[in-house]
């Protein structure tokens, strides 16, 4: 799932009076190793100039309590009360008092979109981990945050895509992949985005591209309506 600060996408947005500018927040939740809650910036041209929204990539879920990120520490994050590069513990979660809590978050330090990344040729997710999932969407739905989900690696899983990215939406594969992931979730078909994996490529390609830009404008979108919501 995700965070977003500026005018965009998954977990905190800050919004200056001056000018109207925004600075959206988006949260991801990976399904990977992540150790620590880190920040992500956009570089525009220019020296220090960066996009008005940034990425907060946390640890991914597990089976048990012992193993992934601990639902509690999410559920802190999306309030805005992690500190940039805490370091995930599943077996003990974040408290007051601790140095990774922050105690006085701003309204840039919270979350805007919340987003769930996951594989698209990853084997069907447990039903432990999809506990935690509508556990986290839940409290998120709470504090009125919108949530997306990210279908990831869609070439590697279904040979359509592997041909040409342009056949994702025909996919038969990933039309049942991402219808079974919403029901099972709750994340309408229309909120779950499909993109490709800059792997090996060494230069950029305008269908990859397409498909993680579509993405990233609903994200923005989202963290817009959040941000503008009386």
């Amino acid at each position: 799932m995700v965070d977003r600060r500026g005018r965009t996408s998954s977990a905190a947005t800050e919004r200056r009076a001056s000018g109207g500018t925004h600075m959206d927040r988006v949260y991801f939740l990976n399904f990977w190793l992540i150790l620590q809650y880190e920040t992500h910036k956009i570089q525009k041209e220019g020296r220090g100039n960066f996009y008005p929204f940034v990425f907060n990539d946390i640890m991914g879920l597990g089976e048990g309590d012992a193993n992934g990120v601990n639902t509690h520490d999410i559920k802190l994050a999306l309030e805005g009360h992690v500190k940039e590069g805490y370091k995930f513990n599943p077996v003990c979660p974040l408290s007051h008092g601790d140095p990774g809590y922050n105690s006085s978050p701003s309204p840039g330090d919270r979350v805007h979109v919340l987003v769930c990344v996951y594989s698209a040729n990853a084997s069907e997710v447990r039903s432990s981990v999809l506990e935690k999932m509508k556990e986290i969407r839940e409290a998120a739905s709470e504090l009125g945050i919108p949530q997306l989900a990210v279908l990831t690696h869609i070439d590697e899983a279904c040979g359509e895509t592997e041909k040409s990215l342009r056949n994702v939406y025909e996919s038969k594969y990933l039309k049942k992949k991402m219808s079974d992931f919403s029901s099972k979730l709750g994340i309408p078909m229309n909120c779950i985005l499909p993109v490709k994996n800059y792997s090996h490529e060494i230069s950029s390609d305008e269908d990859v591209n397409t498909l993680i830009l579509n993405a990233l404008k609903l994200m923005i979108d989202f963290g817009d309506d959040f941000i503008n919501k009386p």
